[in-house]
């Protein structure tokens, strides 16, 4: 190893790069309540944590140089690329910030970007007219915002994996999961009915491949029912 070859220590990139995920992802939650700042805190807190050992001591690659220069003694383990553990680990050959990891986790994260722009002008519209958000991104899932979020977790970990940040994804989504079957309680306390046959028919986060099959699961009404059994 060189001391050309280490790739850290870059913590201006790191605090700047928190720093713009973070106030973007600010713009579109708009916490309100505890609850929202708790959820907006462990968002937070995982960028902080990515960014820290993307750009500024990697923690993960230090906990696991034993076992990664035993497997890849020629792994430079403080060049920047040896961060991409799962290049490593694959075996996937070239420049990983050109594989194909690397272009699919952020082709997530714009789509993601794109999906929580959208949803939040939807929502915006709605509560404005007063109305339940239907529209555009919620006609596929009840809370595109929180898909979104948690599709952006998912992909960084895709790019840059670390022990911290594989720690507190499934922490981050049980969070969000809460928070979405609360609001999803103040929505039909709200709105009633209309809202409880809006979530009947749009799942929550994942939005379904192919269209319910309306006819087997549809009661048949009972006056149809007396018809039949008579003829």
């Amino acid at each position: 190893m060189t001391a050309h070859s280490y790739g850290y220590g870059l913590w201006q990139a790191a605090a700047l790069s928190s720093f713009v995920f973070i106030a973007f992802a600010f713009g579109f939650a708009r916490p309100k309540a505890a609850r929202d700042w708790r959820a907006f805190g462990a968002f937070s807190a995982f960028v902080v944590a990515l960014f820290t050992e993307m750009y500024g001591f990697p923690l993960t690659l230090y906990f696991l140089s034993g076992w990664l220069q035993t497997r890849y003694p020629e792994l430079d383990l403080f060049a920047h690329d040896a961060g991409h553990l799962w290049q490593t680990v694959l075996g996937l050959p070239g420049d990983p910030h050109l594989s194909s990891l690397h272009v699919i986790s952020a082709l997530v994260v714009l789509a993601a970007l794109l999906v929580l722009g959208i949803a939040w002008l939807v929502l915006y519209r709605a509560q404005r007219a007063g109305r339940p958000a239907t529209r555009g991104p919620y006609a596929l899932v009840r809370h595109p915002q929180y898909a979104a979020f948690i599709a952006i977790l998912l992909a960084f970990l895709l790019q840059w994996p670390t022990l911290l940040t594989l720690f507190m994804f499934p922490v981050l989504a049980v969070m969000y999961a809460r928070l979405a079957r609360r609001e999803e309680s103040d929505m039909e306390a709200r709105f009633g009915d209309a809202y409880r046959r809006y979530a009947e028919r749009t799942p929550r986060f994942v939005p379904r491949l192919l269209p319910r099959a309306r006819a087997a699961s549809s009661p048949v009404p009972a006056n149809k029912r007396a018809d039949e059994a008579g003829s």
